[in-house]
């Protein structure tokens, strides 16, 4: 698995609610709600965002509740990958539920700037800065994550599985 794609970068502590406010959670709609993505941290993120991009950020991303609907509005705009020096626990996992590619790496998270082009090879780990033409090493995704992630999500996979 490969993805390649802009930097959108934040710093610490993004929580739950900068990534998708509270105040639409009502909206069932996962393609409606996820227009409303980031908006409070960054008002053009769903104007500017391309399928691939890539979400960069620092220390304790998706803090906060437990809302499942932050790493699922990340995705559905088309986020390739998030890479964070650390995440919260709870985020961690609903991305992975989702099948939302996440990697903890600090020397990335600290060395890649907004607009950078990325790559990403997740069977290696390997992040490649392309605008500075530096490589980060993340640890690479156990095989059944990688069929978790490439599945679409948790359910999916255990659904391709036949369980």
């Amino acid at each position: 698995m490969n993805a390649k794609g802009r930097v959108f970068k934040y710093g610490d502590n993004v929580d739950t609610d900068v990534i998708i406010p509270a105040r639409y959670l009502n909206i069932a709609d996962p393609k409606e709600l996820a227009t409303h993505a980031m908006e409070d941290i960054d008002a053009d993120f769903v104007k500017k965002m391309q399928p691939g991009d890539i979400v960069v950020a620092t220390r304790n991303f998706g803090c906060g509740s437990s809302r499942e609907h932050a790493p699922l509005v990340l995705k559905e705009n088309g986020v390739s990958c998030v890479i964070a020096a650390s995440f919260a626990r709870i985020f961690y996992r609903n991305a992975i539920n989702i099948g939302l590619p996440i990697l903890e790496c600090e020397a990335a998270a600290n060395g890649i700037d907004d607009g950078d082009t990325v790559s990403i090879d997740f069977d290696t780990g390997v992040i490649t800065n392309e605008t500075k033409g530096e490589t980060y090493q993340a640890a690479a995704f156990p095989p059944f994550i990688q069929s978790i992630i490439k599945a679409g999500g948790l359910l999916k996979s255990l659904k391709e599985r036949g369980e």
